[in-house]
């Protein structure tokens, strides 16, 4: 049964020498924006940790398997869904009856996890099967403080070519941000979620189950991530607003303004401990709003 509630979410999650996210517009350094100084993780880069993860614990079976993943070709699987539903294709895509769209992207929802948590174009090739506007959706993550990334020098004993093993060492860099707490926000909707809804047409099918998952996988969103590139990355917090209807009780951004967080040491950050949180109490949330802390 899809979710009947509408929620909310904050992940804490911070950075050792390592770089989060790097931007290929920067020679891969730390994204950063240029204006303020302040450290960003781009919503696709979460994204594709969710998808990594949950192609991971569900070996990606049906119907956990992974839409847009490593080596995938897209359009393979939308014939895939044709085959599956008995489709015939039209000479032209532009041609195909609307019920046999309907049927390939019901079959697209029904097996496929980020088709039916994030949403997914699905208008390529000979066998198209839709667009889906998924229920879950995720801000840009922002640090808590401006970042500093720093370029390292690196060297290297090993050659590359044959030619070159009389050289001396060869001098590589590496960026990385000494320390960092970043804050994502994110959105669960059950209107866009629910199959059969007079709120919205064809939601994805997006359960109980699923949403278990999407928890499991944002304090799961480092641990089988790790490498030499990314440094320490650990989920700090997860905190989720939960919604006592379908529509919700309060507006967004005044959940996310219940959570604060602020620096506790003079000067540079370098740790967890050198923050604070700060929740509002449970008497001054909005009336069918509960707050849980999940992580």
């Amino acid at each position: 049964m899809s979710i009947e509630n509408r929620y909310e979410f904050v992940l804490l999650f911070d950075v050792e020498n390592g770089n989060p996210n790097g931007d290929p517009d920067a020679g891969n350094m730390p994204r950063v924006d240029p204006e303020t100084g302040f450290g960003i993780v781009t919503d696709v880069c979460l994204k594709r940790k969710i998808r990594d993860y949950v192609s991971l614990v569900k070996e990606n079976e049906s119907p956990f398997k992974i839409y847009v993943r490593e080596g995938a070709v897209l359009n393979e699987q939308h014939e895939e869904a044709y085959s599956a539903c008995g489709i015939t294709k039209a000479e032209d895509s532009k041609d195909q009856p609307k019920g046999d769209v309907a049927k390939a992207r019901a079959f697209m929802c029904e097996n496929y996890y980020d088709v039916r948590a994030f949403g997914a174009v699905m208008s390529t090739g000979d066998a198209v099967c839709g667009q889906v506007r998924g229920p879950v959706q995720i801000n840009f993550a922002r640090s808590i403080d401006p970042i500093v990334p720093r370029e390292l020098s690196i060297t290297r004993c090993a050659v590359t070519k044959k030619e070159d093993e009389k050289k001396e060492r060869t001098i590589g860099k590496k960026h990385i941000v000494p320390y960092a707490l970043y804050r994502a926000e994110g959105y669960v909707s059950a209107s866009l979620a629910q199959k059969k809804s007079r709120l919205v047409m064809d939601g994805t099918g997006f359960d109980e189950t699923d949403l278990n998952l999407l928890w499991e996988a944002l304090m799961n969103l480092f641990e089988h991530d790790h490498s030499a590139a990314r440094g320490k990355m650990v989920a700090r917090k997860l905190f989720v607003f939960k919604h006592d209807s379908i529509l919700g009780c309060a507006p967004s951004h005044i959940l996310f303004e219940k959570i604060k967080v602020t620096k506790k040491c003079d000067g540079p950050a370098r740790s967890f401990s050198d923050y604070v949180i700060e929740l509002e109490k449970e008497d001054n949330m909005p009336n069918g709003v509960k707050l849980i802390e999940m992580l």
